[in-house]
C-alpha cells in the first residue's frame, strides 16, 4: 500500500478444511461455508480488480500448525501475478513465515507469536522488510488476543501491543473487531480512532463492514484499507462497484 492516495478493500478467503468459510465472532461453532474451491474464488476477487487478497489459515491459527500451504501456493500461482497476497493464520516461527514468502506472498500476518514475543516480529523485518510483514491486532474487551481468538485466550492490551510491535519495525496493523467480525453490524470506528491516534503506522480495520458507507467510515478516520468477508460472500457489497467508487480513475 505504497499509494497514500489509495484505499484497498481486502477480500477475505478463510480456510478451513480446504474450503472457504466465514465464522461469526471468530467462533469455530458458527461457520457458513461459501466454496469448495479457493482458487476460483480468488480469481473471481482478482478479476474483480482487487489489488490485495487476505488468506486466512482458519485451521492454523487454531493449532498453530500451518495446514493449508498447498491451497495458499495455488491461489498465489493463479493470481499473484496481478493481485498481491497475503497470508495469516498459524504463521508462529521464521520457517512458517519463510515458507509463505517464498511462495510468492507479498505480505505474511503473524499474531499470536508477535504478542507473546515483539522481539520474533523484529527479526521477521529484519529479514525481510517491514512492507512484508504486518501484525495481527485482534481486538476483545480492549485486549490483543491470539490463539485463534480462542474464548480463553487472554491477550495483552491492543495500546500496548501496538507500542511494543511498532518499536521493534512493524509498520502495518492490522485490527479487527472480533465482537463485530462476521455479523454484518458495521465497524467499530472508535476503536480504530484510537489506534491511529497512536501513530505508530498504518491501519488496516476489519470487522462488521457491511457497506460502502462502513468502507467510507474507516476510510475518513484514517485507515488505508479494509478487510471484508461475508458482505462480499452475500453479495451485500460488490467487490469492482465499490473498488471504482473508492479509488476512481484519474
Amino acid at each position: 500500500m505504497t499509494d497514500a492516495s489509495r484505499f484497498d478493500v481486502l477480500p477475505a478467503i478463510d480456510l478451513r478444511g480446504g474450503r472457504v468459510v466465514r465464522l461469526k465472532q471468530g467462533d469455530f461453532g458458527r461457520e457458513t461455508s461459501y466454496s469448495d474451491d479457493p482458487v476460483e474464488v480468488a480469481t473471481r476477487f482478482a478479476d474483480a480488480g482487487a489489488q490485495w487478497l487476505h488468506v486466512v489459515d482458519l485451521d492454523g491459527a487454531r493449532t498453530g500448525i500451518p495446514s493449508h500451504g498447498s491451497a495458499i501456493e495455488a491461489i498465489v500461482a493463479a493470481v499473484g501475478h496481478r493481485t498481491q497476497v497475503e497470508v495469516a493464520g498459524g504463521l508462529r516461527d521464521e520457517e512458517a513465515v519463510a515458507s509463505v514468502l517464498d511462495v510468492g506472498a507479498a505480505r505474511a500476518i503473524v499474531g499470536t507469536a508477535a504478542l507473546r514475543d515483539p522481539a520474533f516480529a523484529g527479526r521477521l523485518v529484519a529479514a525481510h522488510g517491514s512492507d512484508r510483514i504486518a501484525a495481527a491486532i485482534d481486538v476483545r474487551d480492549g485486549r490483543a488476543v491470539g490463539q485463534g481468538w480462542l474464548t480463553d485466550a487472554h491477550g495483552i492490551d491492543a495500546v500496548v501491543a501496538i507500542e511494543r510491535l511498532g518499536d521493534v519495525g512493524i509498520a502495518t496493523f492490522e485490527v479487527t473487531a472480533i465482537d463485530r467480525d462476521g455479523l454484518l453490524e458495521g465497524p467499530d470506528l472508535p476503536l480504530y480512532e484510537r489506534i491511529l491516534g497512536l501513530g505508530r503506522g498504518l491501519v488496516i480495520a476489519s470487522g462488521g463492514i457491511t457497506s460502502l458507507l462502513d468502507l467510507e467510515g474507516v476510510r475518513a478516520v484514517g485507515c488505508c484499507g479494509a478487510i471484508v468477508g461475508r458482505a462480499l460472500y452475500e453479495g451485500q457489497l460488490e467487490l469492482q462497484t465499490v473498488l471504482a467508487m473508492l479509488n476512481p480513475p484519474g
